[in-house]
């Protein structure tokens, strides 16, 4: 199979794609949550929102965690928009949130067309307990659909995930694993190509190609750029599959 990287900004990106020309959208965007007022969630790092202070591991931040909740769904929304543009018809979008910002990314879905199918939890068992309430032990994949589902198709896929996050090897603060990864990108028809507007550090990408799928990615940060880039190689030379990028 084959991948393409870009390198730069996700809605300029998205904008150049031809129209109808992706099968699937799976993405982790910035959350820009992580507080309870606008200057919680605008004047802190991502490192500074998700890494436990005292954490063992250095991993770099990421940029696109300063909106507050108005800018934060008008840019969801425009950047699901192009999406659903670049989309062929019976197309899935699969959007990973927090708890905070699910209603927000439902919205965003939407407004940009997609026709909203569902939220499917993904529980994390390794969580903190929470003294005196309910552990915050799950995100969540609001997901839909470019005019209906293919009902041609024989396929079926869980409603739910129970996975850890990452913790042996781990190169991105916000990694998610590829185990489960590989069962949402079999959302799209064999053969055909996922996009991820936010490659972080790849793991989208390296799931659409064990699963056999093309892939299109792009990433801001030039450091996360070539982590995935390092890990995409890696999992297409594997097998012999034929490059179509990264661009320089």
């Amino acid at each position: 199979m084959t991948y393409t990287l870009h390198r730069g900004d996700a809605l300029t990106v998205l904008k150049t794609l031809p129209d109808e020309s992706v099968h699937a959208v799976i993405t982790d965007p910035p959350y820009n949550s992580g507080g309870r007022t606008s200057s919680d969630r605008t004047g802190r790092t991502a490192r500074a929102k998700y890494v436990t202070a005292g954490s063992a591991h250095d991993l770099q931040n990421f940029p696109g965690e300063n909106r507050d909740q108005r800018s934060y769904r008008s840019w969801l929304t425009e950047l699901l928009t192009e999406a659903y543009r670049a989309a062929v018809e019976h197309a899935v979008a699969a959007v990973f949130s927090d708890w905070r910002q699910e209603p927000t990314t439902s919205d965003a879905l939407q407004m940009a067309g997609w026709t909203w199918s569902g939220t499917i939890p993904w529980i994390k068992p390794a969580t903190r307990p929470r003294k005196g309430g309910f552990k915050q032990a799950s995100e969540f994949i609001t997901w839909g659909v470019k005019g209906t589902l293919d009902k041609d198709r024989d396929l079926y896929l869980p409603g739910h995930f129970i996975a850890s996050q990452p913790r042996k090897d781990r190169v991105h603060i916000t990694q998610k694993p590829v185990e489960i990864m590989r069962q949402l990108v079999r959302i799209c028809p064999e053969d055909g190509v996922v996009l991820d507007p936010f490659t972080g550090s790849g793991s989208t990408g390296v799931a659409a190609l064990r699963e056999g799928r093309r892939f299109v990615g792009v990433e801001l940060s030039d450091h996360y750029a070539a982590v995935a880039e390092r890990r995409l190689q890696t999992e297409a030379t594997q097998d012999d599959f034929v490059l179509a990028g990264p661009e320089a």
